[in-house]
């Protein structure tokens, strides 16, 4: 007997992490760049209103940039609160990714108007330093809906300054692989060499510089 196995879809992030905590004002906090050779961290916290909630809502990775580009206006126009905030290559040089990625979360985080009362955190490591209550969310982007939009804003927000940063630092490519060590950045840094915007502590970076 021959079984024909039905793939099932992926259920979108929906509301249920931050309901079950019972408390208004539940922020979703997310980051992106921690892979890339050059540019910020940056980080956003987004409190979603239940009442006007975009529709399509995902983890970042999972959206084109047009409905990313979309979804992020949208959010923008209907959250109770947003905030985007970035660690800089200095930073990130000086305290190591994982806690300059913590920073720009404390920054996103701190930058929210209402303040936030309680924090969905993506990833499996909390923040030092938080002054409100926070619990970690591993895969969050994938499962709560605060966190994805906060996924979103970070990744339309980050991808605009490395583009922007291309216009003055051409040849790397930077419009499109956003720093990540793609082939052709990883050429460009071989034949053109390393920019103030790179991050002198990463692997490939420090091999050139020694």
């Amino acid at each position: 007997m021959t079984l024909t196995l039905t793939r099932t879809a992926r259920p979108l992030p929906d509301l249920s992490l931050e309901t079950a905590l019972g408390v208004p004002l539940v922020a979703g906090v997310d980051e992106v760049g921690r892979g890339p050779l050059a540019g910020p961290v940056t980080a956003a916290a987004v409190i979603l209103d239940p009442a006007r909630l975009p529709a399509g809502i995902d983890d970042s990775k999972r959206l084109r940039e047009p409905a990313r580009l979309r979804l992020a206006e949208e959010i923008r126009v209907n959250a109770v609160a947003w905030a985007v905030a970035h660690a800089s290559v200095d930073e990130i040089d000086t305290l190591n990714i994982l806690q300059a990625s913590h920073l720009a979360m404390l920054r996103a985080l701190s930058a929210l108007q209402p303040v936030a009362t309680h924090a969905l955190i993506d990833g499996n490591r909390l923040p030092r330093d938080l002054t409100i209550p926070a619990q970690c969310v591993v895969k969050g982007d994938s499962l709560s809906l605060s966190i994805a939009a906060a996924s979103i804003l970070a990744k339309v927000e980050r991808d605009a300054i490395m583009s922007e940063l291309s216009l003055t630092n051409p040849g790397y490519g930077w419009e499109k692989n956003a720093g990540y060590p793609s082939p052709a950045h990883l050429k460009a840094l071989q034949e053109r060499g390393v920019t103030p915007h790179h991050r002198r502590s990463f692997a490939p970076v420090r091999k050139m510089l020694c």
